[in-house]
């Protein structure tokens, strides 16, 4: 079977796992794009939106009662004014402008995805490969000891917190479970260092030196 060269690499992590660190090397080692941030500030140009706005709806959702209340504005006299085919920006548009985004990327290859379901928004395309980077609870307690001291004994609230809201996230747009394994090549432990787990992905994707330009090995699920 014939594969097609991996142009694509999308990087879903944990919150403290160094993941986007990770993600950032890689696509150094590769002289690749990364595209982290950029998938929202992409948004927010298209949107005409602040990119300071924009990041506030950054792998978030919408309050339950704005998400409830939306249900019935195109039906009430007193929902909100919109005039032609102007959009309302909310956590709902931020993430079909960040899919568009990621989509647009894939088309142009050669780039690292950093989160925001690009996974599951490149699921089954060809050409890409997705990983999920993970850590010990201990070192990730220590990363947000050392991050924000002031905070560090509520630690597990804050990241248990952040992958929960990461995980409703994909949850709702995606209808798919964020860190379930079926959605990605490749599962790292980030204990065993960016340098090991850069060789690991570029071989696993048959990105290594050794290979031919534009030859990669096979990637099965």
């Amino acid at each position: 079977m014939v594969h097609a060269p991996v142009r694509v690499i999308t990087v879903e992590r944990e919150y403290g796992s160094h993941g986007a660190e990770f993600a950032h090397d890689l696509a150094e080692r590769l002289g690749w794009r990364l595209l982290d941030s950029e998938l929202v500030a992409g948004a927010a140009r298209v949107a005409g939106v602040d990119p300071k706005t924009a990041a506030r709806f950054d792998e978030r959702l919408d309050p339950w009662y704005y998400r409830y209340g939306k249900m019935f504005w195109h039906d009430n006299v007193y929902a909100p004014a919109t005039s032609g085919d102007e959009k309302i920006f909310d956590s709902e548009r931020m993430l079909e402008l960040i899919r568009a985004e990621i989509l647009e990327a894939a088309q142009q290859g050669n780039c690292v995805l950093v989160g925001r379901g690009s996974a599951c928004a490149l699921a089954g395309r060809p050409g890409c490969f997705h990983v999920f980077v993970y850590a010990t609870a201990s070192a990730k307690k220590d990363w947000f000891a050392h991050a924000f001291p002031e905070r560090a004994h509520q630690a597990e609230q804050h990241l248990a917190a952040f992958d929960r809201r990461r995980a409703a996230v994909i949850r709702k747009f995606y209808q798919q479970e964020w860190c379930s394994r079926g959605l990605y090549h490749m599962l790292l432990n980030s204990c065993i260092g960016t340098d090991a787990m850069i060789d690991a992905v570029q071989c696993a994707a048959g990105l290594c030196a050794g290979l031919p330009a534009g030859q990669t090995e096979s990637v099965t699920r």
